[in-house]
């Protein structure tokens, strides 16, 4: 009887342990990857409870109990209240601090999202006044073209004024002889 309860707290030892190496690999992932908190905290009760029945001795652990417990576990069912086994100061502190990690890189990804849209801005104004000043120098150009058109047909009346004007010299030179 002794043996059989002995082998049964040592299997139930066993799949504790193997919950919380799955556990540690898991809360090593989420620190990768975005869970959502409550996924997260569920994950940290279960693995300080974990830890929690690691420590008492297996005679005090009926293995029936722990199986129930780890299935349980296993399935996500257990709650912050249905657990009984509260997190010690340690771990709440770690909680704190590893919250207070995450909101300090959600703040510095903000003001580098920030900068990087004041550049783009700055990029774009940039962008703006080139196009202005090309604006420009178009206009200044066809002004330019303008102004040099209206030269020539100056010119061009001009000459044909002094073109037409010998012609009158010559016609009436030679209608007079």
């Amino acid at each position: 009887m002794e043996v059989k309860d002995a082998n049964a707290a040592l299997l139930s030892n066993f799949e504790v342990y193997q919950l919380l190496t799955d556990l540690k690999q898991q809360r090593k992932e989420s620190g990768k990857t975005k869970q959502s908190s409550g996924q997260q905290n569920l994950n940290t009760i279960m693995y300080e409870t974990l830890k929690y029945i690691s420590k008492t001795p297996c005679r005090y652990q009926s293995p029936e109990a722990v199986r129930e417990f780890l299935v349980a576990m296993k399935e996500h069912k257990l709650t912050k209240l249905s657990l009984g086994v509260g997190l010690g100061e340690e771990e709440e502190e770690e909680e704190k601090e590893e919250e207070e990690e995450e909101e300090e890189e959600e703040e510095e990804e903000e003001e580098e999202e920030e900068e990087e849209e004041e550049e783009e801005e700055e990029e774009e104004e940039e962008e703006e006044e080139e196009e202005e000043k090309e604006e420009e120098e178009e206009k200044e150009k066809e002004e330019e073209e303008e102004e040099e058109e209206e030269e020539e047909e100056e010119e061009e009346e001009e000459e044909e004024e002094e073109e037409g004007g010998f012609y009158r010299e010559e016609l009436l030179e030679t209608s007079g002889n």
